[in-house]
């Protein structure tokens, strides 16, 4: 199967210092990637080069078969990407939350859509309380609401995405993802915790 998404011959440098080399994956549709490493190996800055948002040192991200950087906004359109910051606008309510990050992301989800995403993410009592007042979790599952919304992207690049999260709402997000992925949509994603969706949906495994 031809591959959506290709890293080839991947580098980083943060100053002198060399983070990686060499690092390449090819993914197609309903593959996904595990970033693996210790805390400043560099999975972040793979993540963020993997979504356009920083140069690698040497090497480049193709996406269809063509270089991310020549794409812009048509690969925009297929990407979401969550830090592993809620980023969050503490003055707007978790609804008005979703709402803008999905403007940002180039579709503005209706009342009614924010509001199932959120319902499904466990928060249908905080709909219309701000950001301010959520727990870690509740901010997290707002920020994590984006992947239940109509017509996903097709390319997920996720940091840390189970972090603060709890029992049931690991669960909801591992739903989540094996749905992306038997519709034949990719991820990438780092992760401390042991991450285990469908066994039809193998991962592949990049450690830095």
């Amino acid at each position: 199967m031809n591959a959506l998404l290709e890293l080839q011959d991947l580098g980083c440098t943060r100053g002198d210092r060399e983070l990686f080399a060499g690092l390449g994956a090819r993914l197609a549709p309903s593959q996904w990637l595990r970033v693996q490493g210790n805390n400043g190996a560099g999975k972040t800055s793979l993540l963020r080069m993997v979504c356009g948002l920083m140069l690698p040192a040497r090497g480049a991200v193709l996406w269809r078969g063509e270089p991310i950087t020549r794409l812009r906004e048509e690969f925009s359109r297929e990407l979401l990407y969550l830090g592993h910051a809620a980023a969050l606008k503490n003055d707007l309510s978790a609804i008005e939350n979703l709402q803008t990050a999905g403007g940002l992301g180039g579709r503005t989800p209706g009342t009614d859509e924010a509001a199932s995403a959120l319902e499904a993410a466990g928060l249908g009592a905080q709909l219309d309380l701000p950001a301010r007042v959520l727990s870690q979790g509740q901010r997290r599952r707002v920020a994590l609401a984006r992947l239940a919304l109509p017509a996903p992207a097709a390319l997920w690049v996720l940091d840390e995405p189970f972090n603060a999260l709890d029992t049931a709402a690991c669960a909801w997000l591992t739903g989540l993802l094996n749905k992306h992925l038997k519709r034949g949509g990719l991820a990438v994603l780092t992760s401390h915790q042991s991450v285990t969706l469908d066994a039809s949906l193998p991962p592949l495994v990049l450690a830095l």
